[in-house]
This record gives C-alpha cells, sequence and structure tokens, in this order.
C-alpha cells in the first residue's frame, strides 16, 4: 500500500473513526483503525464492536492495499504535522510496519494485519428513509441532553426514536429521559419510516451522529432493523447496534391538565437562574420559584454558602405558587428554546411541570420537581 493525500482530508477522516476507538482495549486490535487504498481512494474504518464507523476520502493510490495502525497514535501524528504539504503512507510488509512521511519528519508504526480487523455483521435493514442533516441533528440537540448516564437503568441510556402522532398528523418523533426530566422533539414522519419499529439509539452513537451531519447540506439515510441502525452520507458510513430493551411509556408521565400558565422571557429566565444557583449546594443545585401575579422571585438558601434572590416580570394570572426545580435542568432546557419566551404549565409543588418554546410546537419538555 502506498498513497499520498493531503492534510486536512486524512485529519478530518481520522477525527470521525477515532473518536470510536476506546482509549483501553484488552483487544490490541479493536485500538487500531483499518487503512484500505484502492483507485485513488483511501477508507479508514475503526470499530469497538458495536459501532462501526467507515469514511472513504480521496487519495493519490499507487495499487492497492490494507493494514491497520493504532488509531489515536495516528490522528496525534497526522494533526501535528506542517499544515500545507502533502502526507505519505507507505506499508513496508517486510518490517510489518506503516511509514508516514511529511516533509522532513518520517514515522513508523507498527501495523496488525488486515485479515483481523472484526466487521460488524448487519442483518436485513429493512427500513429506510431520508432526512436533511439539519433535522436530524436538530432531533438529537433538542434531546439528547436529558439521556440517563444511569447504567442500571441501561434502556434510558440513549434517543427513544419512533414513528408517533401529532393532532393526528404522523410524526418522527424523539425522546430521551433520566426520570427527572424528558425532552421531546419531533417532524413530519418522512417517506419510508411508517412502519419502522421503535428504536433506542445509544448515547455513544448519537455523540457520534452529531459529528457525522455537522456542516453537511446532502440528505442522510437511516436505516433500521429491530437490532441496528445505520446512517449514511456520500462518504461516511455508520453502523451501530441498538439496545437491546422496552423504552417506557413516556406519554403518561406527560401532563395533561396542568392549568396554571406562566410565560417568561426566556434570556431574562435563564441569566437569573444562573445568578441566583451560584449559592446553591453542588448535590442539589435547587432553586426555588415563587410566582405570584406578575411577577416571579427566584431564590436559593443555602446554609453553607448564603442566600440569593431576584425577582423578574412575568405573564401569571393563577394562585400564588410555589415550586423548586434543579437550576441546571432548568438551564438545560432554556438553551434549547429557540424564541424569546418559555412557556411553563404548571399544577402544584409536587407534580411535573410541562415547558414549552412560544414559538416551537413541535418539541416539549417535561420536569419533575423538588423539594426546596
Amino acid at each position: 500500500m502506498q498513497l499520498t493525500i493531503d492534510k486536512p482530508s486524512l485529519t478530518k477522516a481520522l477525527a470521525h473513526v477515532a473518536s470510536v476507538v476506546e482509549r483501553r482495549n484488552t483487544i490490541p486490535i479493536l485500538s487500531n483503525v483499518h487503512l484500505a487504498a484502492d483507485k485513488n481512494e483511501l477508507k479508514l474504518t475503526s470499530t469497538d464492536l458495536d459501532m462501526e464507523i467507515v469514511e472513504t476520502v480521496a487519495c493519490r493510490s499507487k495499487g492497492s492495499g490494507s493494514t491497520t495502525v493504532p488509531a489515536h497514535m495516528l490522528h496525534d501524528i497526522v494533526r501535528k504535522l506542517p499544515d500545507g504539504v502533502d502526507i505519505e503512507l507507505v506499508r513496508d510488509g517486510d518490517q510489518g510496519r506503516l511509514v508516514i512521511s511529511c516533509g522532513q519528519a518520517r514515522f513508523s508504526l507498527q501495523t496488525l494485519p488486515s485479515d483481523d480487523f472484526p466487521s460488524l455483521s448487519v442483518d436485513d435493514l429493512g427500513h429506510s428513509f431520508q432526512l436533511t442533516p439539519a433535522d436530524l441533528k436538530r432531533l438529537i440537540d433538542k434531546t439528547r441532553f436529558a439521556i440517563s448516564t444511569e447504567e442500571t437503568r441501561y434502556y434510558l441510556n440513549g434517543i427513544y426514536l419512533h414513528a408517533a402522532a401529532s393532532d393526528g398528523k404522523p410524526t418522527l418523533r424523539a425522546v430521551a429521559t433520566d426520570g427527572h426530566r424528558l425532552a421531546q422533539a419531533e417532524l413530519p414522519l418522512p417517506q419510508g419510516a411508517k412502519d419502522m419499529p421503535g428504536v433506542i439509539v445509544p448515547r455513544k452513537t448519537v455523540s457520534e451522529l452529531v459529528k457525522l451531519v455537522e456542516g453537511g447540506d446532502e440528505e442522510v439515510r437511516i436505516e433500521l432493523s429491530p437490532s441496528k441502525i445505520r446512517v449514511s452520507t456520500a462518504r461516511v458510513v455508520l453502523t451501530s447496534k441498538l439496545i437491546d430493551g422496552t423504552f417506557p411509556d413516556y406519554e403518561r408521565v406527560i401532563p395533561q391538565g396542568n392549568d396554571k400558565k406562566m410565560e417568561v422571557d426566556n434570556h431574562t429566565f435563564a441569566e437569573a437562574v444562573d445568578r441566583v444557583s451560584t449559592l446553591s449546594s453542588d448535590k442539589g443545585r435547587a432553586v426555588k420559584l415563587s410566582i405570584g401575579d406578575g411577577r416571579l422571585t427566584l431564590s436559593v438558601n443555602n446554609p453553607d454558602s448564603g442566600s440569593a434572590n431576584e425577582e423578574i416580570p412575568v405573564e401569571y394570572g393563577s394562585d400564588p405558587l410555589e415550586i423548586g426545580f434543579n437550576a441546571r435542568y432548568l438551564l438545560d432546557i432554556s438553551g434549547q428554546l429557540e424564541s424569546g419566551t418559555a412557556e411553563f404549565s404548571l399544577a402544584d409543588p409536587g407534580s411535573p411541570t410541562l415547558i414549552r418554546d412560544g414559538a416551537d410546537v413541535s418539541s416539549l419538555y417535561v420536569l419533575m420537581p423538588m423539594r426546596v
């Protein structure tokens, strides 16, 4: 294998594929990236046995060949090479090494045989549809912050992607929850997704998907089976196992009868929460909201550090209410609201609160209160 490639193309591709590779591996080959050159294209593949990324970039190759080298080490080397100079990769079959040359710099890396590199087998992906990168990124960004990190409830460690209906219209809906908060976003159901199975896309796969669609403008192809998902662009193919579990009946926790309505300027609200929460305890991060006619008082009382309160104007015409929330959760939700208005639908201090964007009916958020 012998090829020449420009630094930006190789650096970008290696950044994608190396992010899948775990830093610590008990199986040496899983620390490597598979390189295969043929017909002026270099195909880079990495896997952790649950997910596989294949990225293809243009190069100038002499003949064909393949090898595997340590992914993170190769990425670090290429990243530090001088700009504006092409990089040459040559596999020395006799020595079992890959030689990387650029200007006066030369590196030689130990390789492992290509035949030992595992491939993620794919069953029949019977469901296929397309989304724009912006739509896929929006579904992910609106919900990913609520993914649970609690490994014992593994079925919450991802985004639940499924076909649903909203106001009688079919939608593609993404939902994530950690038991304390819930995020839901949807868009019109794309052609081909009508009979798709409901699937739970793992947290790590979600993170890689964001990188895959970042800045892209070509449509993304999504293929599904009950156990695997494949997302393809013109140059990158990501294949991943899905979480084998049952997502809970999340619609039961979305409040329907909350009759106390509060509207507040989202920017003003977020800044006030951020300020008063400076004094909240690291463990609970609790902020109390005291809501009255036309005003909202946010307060924190921490015996270890002191107290803080701030009053801001709101639109509210119901009975006075005091309710507590985790400040970090409030700020996470506030960060997803694109319009200037946050709409709160409240019931009582012990019941979940529904939060919506004043100008976006396609997403909603549910937040459990805290004792304060």
